[in-house]
């Protein structure tokens, strides 16, 4: 720490010590307190006996009086100062004499006020320029247009940025496929490559020419990064990683540089893999915005293209980027030649899912509660990034709790947490409120149960998470990618089941059913303008999606009908809504007994599992 303290402010020590050399320079000539005074005067001390010592010096007398006091007086070089004392009469075994040649003391201090401030300062300058330049590599102001990608060894170690990045790295182990679940499909696009990077004799003998680039799509969480490190894993080969955002500097021209310093050093490593990740940083539609032709990120990109399209057949060096934004790439990056090939990155279905947590569960010790094809289906639309979490999340609850292993009720707690946030265990809920959202959420419950196209209720709870009082969850059987419109109905009915409860229990309603209501109008506006789901619209979409990305917008859709149309779209989702409302109403009032009862349970508990919830109503639920 205090070498760390002494490096980072040793300028400010050289400038320091700069200023006290000169300030000690110009002061020390006038800090002498001596009177100067002429020969005669001294003399007449001598005689006296005032005087306590007089130095003799080439050019002047120093003298000391009895009272302390010092005077100064200048004698020529000529003049034989013993011999006027002599002629003086005075005798000179009674003066105190003292000899003291300064010839050599005044050189020695002229040198060294003439050479220390200049080695100071040129020490200064040096300082300066090796922080400037970045020292050993740290990327300086002389080293911006070097690049700062991270080179990872074959074992996965990370090591240095930049060029001087080829030194030795950790041992870690290294990513392979194993490591990789829930993308068989994507592997099976990679494996080619892994081949060629390990045998490219095998296709150059056939002609053949491996796609350069390959384009890694998919939301974030999905594993992009992940796989990208699997390939270079399993072909041993050199992994150059770095971010599109690290090409880019408030310097004009300095992403282009780091570009071409990037592929320089790919090459020199071949075979290789170099990957960017988040590549639509620099990889943005052209002319899309006002800098033009010398907006520092398109002359990137045209580095990017330039280098990209330089590749000979004999360079083995593969070409990888992550995006969760396709859409708005340049049409140049797209190409054939450059990133010709795409590889689909989806978010995992159950099984992959239940795939992705046994990785995630490995050096966790698990309960033998615990189902993780249960918790597959409580994270349906979750990425491989969410369910790490999730396992993480469920480690750290154990041991807060002071357990050797990992339950389904610390899983199910962390799904929780990361859905709605951590329990409000503080906020004070009175007896009203409590009492209201325990029928608001049985209503949830119960119109989703007694509906033959919604899925399972798994859990209730009136225990405030978040900006939530409480929450109903359901358990969908399947993965689905595919929604019909009843489905679709069920689910707004159930969405609405809340608000209608209210109105008919407390002969009013509140703000709880906001996000509800929002969820739901959603649905319908995108069953009819979307899905072709209206009875009266008919088979067709409003809306069409625009593909300009201009200052700054984002892919929007726009309007492509009349007014009257709007009204009919409008007059629609209404008539959505309202069907639904009314068969939500007509549950509750049917089935009102059940509903008093899920309350009461739910007030007495607060927290209702799926079986609990199947036992008060006496019967399975009706299942599609």
């Amino acid at each position: 720490m205090k070498k760390d303290w002494l490096r980072n402010n040793l300028g400010i020590i050289i400038l320091a010590i700069i200023g006290f050399v000169f300030l000690y320079a110009m002061v020390t000539p006038f800090s002498s307190s001596s009177e100067k005074v002429s020969i005669s005067r001294v003399i007449s001390e001598i005689k006296d006996e005032q005087v306590d010592s007089v130095i003799i010096q080439k050019d002047k007398l120093e003298v000391e009086l009895k009272d302390g006091s010092k005077l100064t007086a200048e004698i020529s070089e000529s003049m034989d100062f013993l011999q006027v004392l002599s002629d003086q009469g005075i005798d000179l075994a009674s003066v105190p004499l003292e000899f003291k040649n300064e010839q050599m003391k005044g050189v020695w201090l002229d040198l060294i006020t003439a050479i220390v401030p200049t080695v100071l300062i040129i020490g200064f300058i040096l300082f300066m320029m090796r922080q400037a330049s970045g020292g050993a590599g740290s990327g300086g102001a002389f080293s911006f247009g070097r690049s700062k990608a991270k080179l990872y060894a074959e074992e996965g170690g990370e090591e240095e940025e930049g060029k001087e990045g080829k030194s030795k790295a950790d041992k870690k182990k290294r990513t392979t496929f194993d490591d990789v679940a829930a993308l068989e499909e994507a592997k099976e696009e990679l494996k080619e490559i892994v081949e060629f990077l390990k045998m490219p004799q095998k296709f150059a003998a056939l002609g053949a020419r491996i796609p350069r680039g390959v384009l890694l799509v998919g939301p974030p969480g999905t594993g992009k990064t992940l796989l990208a490190r699997a390939v270079a894993g399993e072909a041993g080969v050199p992994f150059y990683s770095i971010s599109g955002s690290e090409f880019v500097e408030m310097f004009v021209g300095v992403g282009a540089s780091r570009v071409r310093d990037l592929f320089d050093q790919a090459k020199k490593s071949s075979p290789c893999i170099v990957f960017v990740d988040e590549i639509d940083a620099v990889g943005r539609h052209r002319g899309a915005g006002l800098g033009g032709g010398h907006d520092e990120r398109e002359q990137t990109l045209n580095q990017i293209l330039v280098e990209m399209d330089g590749f000979d057949i004999h360079t083995n060096v593969i070409v990888m980027a992550a995006t969760n934004r396709p859409d708005v790439l340049d049409p140049a990056l797209l190409r054939p030649g450059r990133f010709d090939r795409q590889v689909i990155l989806d978010q995992a279905d159950i099984k992959g899912r239940v795939s992705i947590l046994k990785i995630h569960a490995r050096g966790k010790p698990l309960k033998a509660n615990v189902k993780l094809e249960t918790v597959a289906k409580l994270t349906a639309g979750f990425s491989g990034a969410d369910l790490e979490n999730v396992m993480n999340e469920a480690a750290i609850l154990a041991a807060r709790a002071n357990k050797k292993k990992v339950g389904m009720e610390e899983l199910e707690e962390a799904v929780d947490r990361i859905l709605a946030g951590p329990e409000r265990k503080s906020r004070v809920v009175t007896e009203e409120k409590k009492k209201l959202t325990a029928y608001h959420e049985a209503g949830h419950a119960l119109v989703a149960h007694k509906l033959p196209h919604a899925d399972p209720v798994h859990k209730i709870s009136i225990i405030a998470r978040g900006m939530a009082a409480g929450y109903t969850r359901f358990l969908p059987a399947e993965d689905r990618t595919n929604w019909t419109r009843s489905q679709f109905k069920d689910m707004i009915a159930a969405m609405l089941a809340g608000h209608a409860t209210e109105q008919m229990v407390f002969n009013d309603v509140t703000t709880g059913a906001r996000d509800d209501l929002e969820r739901a109008t959603r649905i319908a506006r995108k069953m009819v303008t979307e899905y072709g789901m209206s009875e009266r619209m008919g088979p067709q979409t409003f809306g069409e999606k625009s593909g300009d990305i201009f200052l700054g917008k984002d892919i929007m859709r726009q309007r492509d009908y009349s007014e009257e149309i709007a009204k009919q779209i409008d007059d629609e989702v209404s008539v959505i809504m309202k069907e639904a409302y009314d068969k939500a109403t007509g549950i509750i009032k049917k089935e009102r007994a059940l509903l008093d009862i899920i309350a009461a349970t739910l007030i007495e508990k607060e927290t209702l599992e799926g079986e609990e919830f199947e036992k008060i109503m006496g019967e399975p639920a009706v299942s599609a």
